[in-house]
């Protein structure tokens, strides 16, 4: 006789965190609750987008709004957001999530700067 597989009781979170992680080359956008266990994400790849058109803002704004769907079944209402690093999806992406009927409570900056610590690595000879 087969096993019985338990089935996954699904989490009624009403607040979150909303990590955006947006680099040259891709955007990431997760969604945690307040604990920072992880609830869902989407990136600029998985939404469909290849190669040089990962990096836009249209692409940060698409993955913004899958994540944002996907929040909305846990019963999520309102974000902290926490953006991470240079990339151009950063803006549209909060725009986005806001867009999504997420109310937006507090919007932070955490890119890591370096006080002068590791040495850079050398020019790029191009």
């Amino acid at each position: 006789m087969a096993k019985s597989k338990k089935r996954k009781a699904r989490r009624n979170v009403s607040r979150g965190i909303a990590h955006i992680k947006a680099t040259f080359n891709n955007t990431i956008v997760t969604i945690t609750d307040t604990n920072g266990d992880v609830l869902c994400f989407a990136s600029a790849g998985t939404v469909g987008f290849k190669g040089s058109r990962k990096s836009t803002p249209f692409a940060a704004q698409r993955a913004a709004e899958t994540v944002a769907e996907k929040a909305t079944k846990f019963g999520l209402r309102e974000v902290g957001v926490r953006v991470k690093g240079p990339g151009s999806g950063r803006e549209s992406a909060i725009t986005a999530l806001q867009a999504a009927g997420l109310n937006i409570k507090a919007s932070e900056d955490v890119t890591p700067l370096p006080h002068n610590g590791c040495r850079p690595p050398k020019k790029r000879r191009v």
